[in-house]
This record gives structure tokens, sequence and C-alpha cells, in this order.
């Protein structure tokens, strides 16, 4: 017979609580996917049985204190190759939304936003351990190349009605010019070895503070003015956002091991052209911070 990389079962909703020490535990409603590998001496992996073997697990699982989504799926893949004597290899998938409270930046207006989070385990018998834990954020940018037409169209008119270079410069520089804007999506995926630990709601805000400006679910009148302006004086091309968010990891986690994986993309979604904008970089997190400190130390 033929061997399978994968067998498993995908879908599973379960309720998982994250316990914090200092805060109310976040309930969440995640969707699990679930593998384990088949040798080609073996039929099948009973998928009924298999199915009722892995809900009681995430069970047992959950009843337990959940501090960190990824070390969930660590111990789900445990009791997978446990259970499963045949397999080799174990691998549990999580996604899911991840609800945190904001204030609006003026306002102080309280609303709730909604990310996208994801973890992964993989487990070889005998081997070591590799989790991964990700976010995507969608936030604001706000077009360099655009603005910076439109500030030279407004350089020529007001010079045309004899206003000063000095003021035309202090104008421009503390009122930005118009351009187009995108909604941009990030995303930041950290594969480690079972000791790597970095919490979701830290990705969340890298990605979030990389792009041109926080988004919101609820603004007041005074709180859209200030996102506009705030996404208009820090433009950003997609290229931008990910080395932003290169950048605010290394400076945020230095003590991050350097045989981490960390993917960074960003998509912008154009608001004038058909196309989108996108940009990614795969690397170790070695690799991301001798790149980070060398750009630092050459300024």
């Amino acid at each position: 017979m033929i061997g399978l990389t994968r067998v498993g079962v995908t879908d599973v909703k379960k309720m998982v609580e994250i316990t914090r020490s200092d805060k109310r535990p976040i309930i969440l409603v995640p969707t699990f996917d679930i593998f384990v590998d088949l040798p080609s001496t073996r039929k099948g992996a009973n998928l009924s049985r298999n199915l009722e073997a892995i809900d009681r697990m995430l069970e047992e699982a959950l009843k337990r204190p959940v501090y960190k989504i990824e070390d969930l799926c660590v111990d789900v893949c445990r009791r997978l190759l446990d259970v499963h004597e045949y397999a080799t290899n174990a691998e549990v998938r999580m996604r899911g939304e991840y609800m945190m409270k904001k204030r609006s930046p003026k306002t102080n207006l309280e609303c709730q936003e909604v990310y996208d989070i994801y973890a992964d385990a993989v487990i070889t018998r005998g081997g070591p351990v590799r989790k991964t834990i990700g976010a995507q954020v969608i936030a604001m940018t706000a077009c360099p190349c655009a603005q910076e037409i439109s500030r030279d169209t407004a350089f020529g008119k007001l010079k045309k009605l004899g206003v000063s270079d000095e003021i035309i410069v202090k104008f421009l520089d503390d009122m930005p010019m118009p351009t187009h804007n995108q909604r941009g999506i990030g995303t930041i995926r950290i594969e480690s070895g079972e000791n790597g630990k970095i919490p979701i709601e830290a990705i969340i805000d890298i990605i979030e503070n990389s792009m041109s400006s926080q988004m919101y679910e609820l603004l007041k009148r005074e709180d859209e003015r200030h996102v506009v302006e705030s996404a208009h004086k820090h433009p950003k091309f997609v290229e931008d956002c990910v080395r932003t968010m290169a950048k605010n990891l290394v400076q945020r986690f230095p003590d991050l091991p350097d045989d981490a994986i960390v993917t960074i993309e960003q998509v912008n979604e154009e608001s004038i052209h058909r196309h989108n904008a996108f940009a990614e970089r795969m690397a170790t997190f070695g690799e991301l911070k001798k790149e980070v400190n060398s750009n630092g130390n050459s300024h």
C-alpha cells in the first residue's frame, strides 16, 4: 500500500478559554484541523474513531488552563502520537477570530475590533517541536507617490499666488496633501521551537502600527479627522509596511531564537487600480536581526 502524509479531520470547532492572570479570560471559538501520517503498512486511520479520540483529546486539553493557543496545539499533537502508535508525525492547525477592546484616538469611544489569528504545531516522534503563531490585521495605508504629485501641484499654485518658498514649505509640512488610500492587510507568522513565546496581542500591535494608520469600527468626526491626517502624515508603500513590521518585531523581541522562521506579508487593496500591491519577507529571525541592526548602524 501507499503511505499518506496526512490523514485526519478538518473544520472541528471548539470553545477555548484563554486564561489571563490579570484580566478576565478570553473566549474563542476557533476551528481545528488535526492530522497524523499513515504508513504504508496500515490500510486506514478509522476516521470515525479518530474523530471521537480527537474530540476527547481536545476536551481533556481544554480542562486545564490555556495560556497560549500554540501551546494548546502542541499538547494535542502529543496526545495524537500517544493514541496513534503507528504515526510518526502529528500536526494541529488552529484558526479563529480574536476580539480586543480599543478606544477611538480622540473621543475615547470604546469599541471591539476583530482580528484573524492562527496557531499550528508539528511534532515528529522522537524529534523537535515546531509551533507557529500568527495574526492578520487590516489597517490603512496612504500612497506616497500620489501625495508627492499633489505636493508639487500645491507648491506651484501657491508660488503663483506670491507665497514665499519658506511659507509654502512650512504649510506643506503642517498640512499633508491628498493621496489615494488603501486598505492594508498585514500578516505575521512566527515558527519557532517549543520555547519560543510571543503574545498574540503583541503581533497584532506590531502589524497595526506598521501601516499609515490604524482602523476603528466606531469613530466620531474628531476621530475621523485624526485618522485621516495621521495616515496622510505617514504615507507608506507596501514594501515600507513589511520592512517596518520586521524592524518593530526585532526591536520588541530581541531575544526571540535566531532559528525562528518569520513570514511577513502585506497586501494593499488599491483604490485607483484594479490590481493589488503585495510584498513579503521570509527569513530566520537571526537574518532579520542582522539586517535591522546593520541598517540601524549605517545611519
